[in-house]
């Protein structure tokens, strides 16, 4: 199979009309300092389309993913609250406000945990594989995978081109958390890559953090490989060091960052970083060879990485075969963290050009940037041409979403607003309309 053409494009989660400060996710340090902080869902998903706009006018394949249905009434009834839909949440708000908080929470934004992808050229069967993400260590994750599966199945739909999985089962021992802890490199997009899961837990008898969950299991990044078909000769597992996970590094993606054939990481990242950097090396096909790019703790701590979220940032490239950060404003404001990306975008060894800001503050106080905020799928082309095209963002889809934005988003909301049954009606209006625009069907249980 030929790599030409072959593309990594990038799906960007709409933020939903419910984008609130809960503080839902421990471990988080982000989400938790903002918690009960009032946010801006009109600002939230304007800043994400905006980014997308930028990606998509650089040439990028950018897509777009629907948020899911928020609050989640089916989910409140199967916990217990009856009646009309408005009395559902008057009793969760009086009764357990901190379930209606969960059963509102606006997290599907962030699709790098929506699902693990493989591109066909690693799949023995010439398929892009999508398993999506159980998020079985947060309540308000874990209702997620049935939506995100649909969604996933609307938009990738060609049975000749794309692989659809069921999410593994919601245990301890199957914790998973998607493409956050996964990360693809190679020669080029088009040519067999060597994929690497990285892992918080694995049994009784390796490290634990102390202080926060690890999410990501051992066992469920091995599932998951099975799944897609993988060359276990091509497949590595890294166990994420746990210290980290306990200064709030609750996913890889907030400590490393790989694209193609370079990996962006902290010292503290990884367990065992000599094993990992032999197993790329040896590993690597295609034209180029591997870059590994270690920031270390005098020059960035842990804790300014985190508030940053430096290795968050995405690493693209254009058509022109380029490579650029795309980086949260906080990159810019932090002096050490600013410092660490114009020595690496001054330096002529590696690939890395430059760098592009955007302000993601709202989704950044909720914990979430820039890569977290976007699900890769590498497409050759007859797979690209396969994806469901309303989904793809030009100049007219950018306007379009822009205005239904405007239209349906409130510019202000706090957690006593979550009970407010016009703000349900809202989200479900605002919902109906996009399904229409994204070419969806009935995605949302409401619809169906």
């Amino acid at each position: 199979m030929s790599g030409a053409g072959t593309v990594e494009a990038n799906f960007d989660g709409l933020v939903g009309p419910t984008h609130n400060y809960a503080g839902l996710a421990l471990g988080n340090v982000a989400s938790a300092r903002n918690a009960e902080q009032p946010s801006d869902p009109r600002s939230a998903v304007l800043q994400g389309l905006a980014k997308m706009k930028a990606l998509a006018d650089l040439g990028m394949a950018q897509g777009v993913l629907p948020p899911q249905e928020r609050p989640h009434i089916p989910s409140l009834k199967r916990l217990g609250f009856s009646g009309k839909d408005a009395e559902v949440l008057a009793k969760a708000h009086r009764e357990a406000p901190g379930l209606l908080a969960a059963m509102s929470s606006a997290s599907s934004m962030w699709t790098a945990n929506a699902a693990t992808v493989s591109p066909s050229a690693d799949c023995a069967d010439h398929r892009v594989h999508f398993t999506p993400a159980n998020l079985a260590t947060h309540l308000h994750r874990a209702i997620e995978p049935e939506t995100t599966a649909r969604a996933l199945r609307a938009i990738f739909a060609d049975g000749r081109h794309f692989a659809h999985h069921e999410a593994l089962p919601a245990t301890p021992q199957m914790g998973d958390e998607g493409a956050a802890n996964h990360t693809r490199l190679c020669g080029d997009y088009g040519s067999p890559g060597l994929e690497l899961f990285v892992y918080g837990a694995a049994g009784e008898d390796r490290p634990r953090p102390k202080k926060y969950p690890a999410r990501q299991t051992l066992a469920a990044s091995e599932a998951v490989a099975r799944l897609h078909q993988l060359d276990p000769a091509r497949v590595h597992y890294a166990q994420q060091k746990p210290e980290v996970i306990d200064q709030g590094v609750f996913h890889n993606d907030v400590i490393a960052v790989g694209n193609r054939e370079v990996l962006l990481y902290h010292e503290q990242a990884f367990g065992d970083p000599a094993a990992l950097r032999d197993w790329i090396g040896g590993g690597l096909q295609g034209p180029r060879q591997p870059v590994f790019l270690e920031i270390g703790d005098a020059e960035v701590p842990v804790e300014d990485a985190v508030r940053s979220y430096l290795f968050n940032s995405q690493l693209i490239c254009p058509p022109d075969g380029s490579m650029w950060i795309v980086a949260a404003h906080e990159c810019e404001e932090n002096p050490r963290v600013w410092a660490a990306i114009q020595r690496l975008i001054g330096d002529g060894s590696n690939p890395i050009a430059g760098v592009k800001v955007f302000d993601l503050r709202q989704s950044m106080r909720n914990g979430g940037g820039p890569a977290c905020l976007r699900l890769r799928v590498v497409l050759d082309p007859a797979q690209r041409a396969a994806v469901n095209a309303k989904a793809w963002i030009d100049e007219a889809l950018y306007t379009r979403l822009a205005a239904w934005a405007r239209k349906h988003y409130r510019d202000r909301l706090v957690l006593a607003d979550l009970a407010d049954p016009a703000l349900l009606q809202e989200s479900r209006s605002a919902l109906d309309e996009l399904t229409q625009i994204l070419g969806l069907g009935s995605l949302y249980d409401f619809q169906r």
